[in-house]
């Protein structure tokens, strides 16, 4: 069965383009122009995943994410501007999976979802009793992470990652010490041959290095090599 995705966006170029990338891919689309009417049917209908505008007329998509999280878990990801970091921020601390920032490529963002999707399934599988083992945590000197659950934690304190920083740090974390190019990283976190420049996996690695310095200011695990990549060290 076709997962059906709920595009909310008062931009109707957006919500057009989207849509027939979705639908491209064999997902079944519902679009809204405004939370308001994306609340009241996804209440009533949830979608397998949601993809939001923040900046919305009438209701914004952190307050559809609010009010949605009081009776769904439905995945989410963010379309957020340049401008809109603290917007984004929030929204992960409310629940969301995710956040693309426009102007974006189609691919990049059918390769999240896909990537979100496939782990909704298996957490649904988990708690089904479906799947036989789960992949065991990860520990890494002060670094927890658990991929089954998409945890992560720093000194027992817990972290919030989008997916494709979960996928970053997994892909230091599990060979600690070792290089990893930024080829190396973009092949973990995406998918489809998706073409992402270096910019975009430096600009990853710096938020990461952010939120693990919000919890511990001494923070140092995530190290650059100029010239070659970057590793994990869990000294």
């Amino acid at each position: 069965m076709s997962a059906h995705i709920a595009l909310v966006d008062d931009d109707r170029n957006i919500l057009t383009s989207v849509s027939i990338a979705m639908q491209a891919e064999g997902y079944v689309t519902r679009i809204y122009s405004d939370g308001e009417t994306a609340l009241k049917a996804l209440l009533e209908n949830p979608a397998d995943l949601g993809i939001f505008d923040i900046k919305m007329p009438r209701m914004d998509g952190l307050e559809l994410l609010r009010r949605l999280r009081e009776k769904s878990d439905m995945p989410v990801i963010f379309l957020t501007s340049k401008d809109e970091e603290l917007d984004e921020a929030l929204g992960l601390a409310m629940g969301a999976d995710d956040y693309i920032t426009k102007p974006f490529s189609q691919r990049l963002l059918i390769a999240r979802v896909k990537a979100i999707l496939r782990r909704a399934t298996y957490d649904k599988a988990i708690v089904n009793g479906e799947v036989g083992s789960e992949p065991e945590p990860m520990m890494r000197g002060k670094l927890e992470m658990d991929p089954a659950r998409h945890q992560v934690k720093w000194d027992a304190r817990s972290l919030t990652l989008t997916v494709t920083e979960f996928m970053i740090l997994e892909a230091l974390a599990i060979r600690p010490g070792v290089v990893r190019t930024r080829d190396q990283l973009m092949d973990a976190a995406y998918e489809d041959d998706v073409y992402v420049d270096d910019r975009t996996i430096d600009s990853h690695i710096k938020r990461l290095r952010r939120k693990f310095r919000e919890i511990d200011p001494e923070f140092t695990a995530i190290d650059t090599l100029y010239g070659a990549g970057y590793r994990f060290a869990d000294s």
